[in-house]
């Protein structure tokens, strides 16, 4: 089998007008990716996820990446991430660059995509996985929204689905910090696992002191409490409180998990599977993750393709240091409740999070169908 096509699928949805939302950095008035589509000698076809500007990821795909890909068997896609590094794909100077490893992942995705395919088994036998057949999905909610929404309406809604774990939004001050928290906590229960999400938006003093002033709440996890290129500050905070840190979703490339993990910066790394170099990279940064005993919990905020690559990944991942059956707590997987129709119309059927639990697509590949006649909805020139 050869790689014969390549194509990017540049995707855009528009929402409503007013109801724009995010984090504490910013909201968006729109769902957008980029979807790279590999089609081989035979007809088979594999997809992936580039999660960047789409437009601008899109025309760095056929630019670049294209040329390199045409001719390759899916067999080398674990090598696609050192020809970039070493500059053989796109210059020496740029590998280490946001959208060239976002670029890099849609490719190297849909390369496993089609190897997964080949061979009839699920990409996560193919990495070596344990059999994990589900995981317990995390609601990520209670967004900052553009019309003010009270936190316990969507707090409400993940409830009625289900979901026993949450991800909320804060980060504008002490007061709304603990409001919200305490609604998530009152809402789901005490057994819930809460985690919360700064978007980087606090100095590493302000953040300190509303982790502090959380503690009573039995937080999981506190994610990217300070901007991610402030590695001092995630030092100073890390000797500060007693919860765990998370970070990765603005982290691209080896280089920089590397340092989170070797500086013990972090207590679990998020590599998002549109952004982050792709399965082989993704099962590297989990074994410098592993070595020091780090937890590798992926970052997903993507379309379908990219949240089914990865339930793979995640399907994949050793128990280490727990031994098998053993592990004390439930792998936490992200599912975004927010308005995104490129989650589910582009996928003939689409992932259910709902009653708590979250099957892993056993499919071959990547488990999951594209319903390409769905994609020309919300495709852009």
């Amino acid at each position: 089998m050869e790689i014969t096509a390549v194509k990017a699928i540049p995707l855009s949805h528009d929402l409503e007008e007013g109801r724009s939302f995010g984090g504490t950095r910013g909201m968006t008035g729109s769902r957008e990716t980029t979807l790279v589509r590999l089609e081989a000698d035979d007809g088979t076809v594999g997809w992936g996820e580039a999660f960047a500007s789409p437009r601008a990821v899109a025309a760095l795909v056929e630019d670049v990446f294209a040329d390199a890909v045409i001719g390759l068997s899916p067999l080398a896609a674990p090598s696609l991430a050192e020809r970039v590094y070493t500059g053989d794909i796109g210059g020496y100077d740029t590998g280490r660059q946001a959208f060239v490893q976002c670029a890099l992942t849609g490719i190297e995705v849909a390369m496993w995509d089609l190897r997964g395919k080949q061979l009839g088994v699920p990409i996560h036998k193919l990495l070596g996985g344990r059999g994990i057949e589900s995981v317990v999905p995390y609601a990520s909610t209670m967004y900052v929204t553009e019309w003010d929404q009270d936190p316990a309406e969507p707090m409400e809604a993940a409830a009625e689905e289900g979901f026993t774990a949450a991800k909320i939004k804060i980060g504008r001050g002490l007061e709304d910090d603990r409001h919200r928290v305490e609604t998530a906590r009152e809402i789901l229960g005490d057994d819930a696992h809460i985690m919360v999400d700064y978007n980087g938006n606090y100095t590493p003093r302000q953040a300190v002191k509303s982790i502090n002033n959380l503690s009573s709440y039995d937080l999981t996890w506190v994610e990217e409490p300070v901007p991610p290129e402030n590695l001092s500050g995630y030092r100073e905070i890390k000797n500060r409180v007693d919860v765990p840190l998370a970070a990765g979703e603005a982290h691209f490339g080896r280089f920089e998990f590397k340092r989170l993990i070797d500086e013990q910066l972090v207590d679990v790394i998020q590599p998002n599977l549109g952004q982050c170099g792709g399965f082989a990279e993704a099962q590297f940064l989990a074994k410098l993750a592993t070595t020091e005993n780090v937890l590798v919990r992926p970052h997903v905020w993507n379309s379908g393709v990219g949240t089914a690559a990865a339930l793979q990944f995640a399907a994949s991942l050793p128990d280490y240091p727990n031994a098998p059956e053993m592990a004390p707590e439930p792998f936490l997987f992200e599912f975004d409740r927010s308005e995104n129709p490129l989650r589910h119309d582009i996928l003939e059927t689409p992932l259910d999070p709902t009653g708590g639990s979250l099957s892993v697509p056993q499919k071959s590949g990547l488990g999951v169908t594209v319903d390409e006649t769905a994609l020309e909805r919300y495709r852009i020139g």
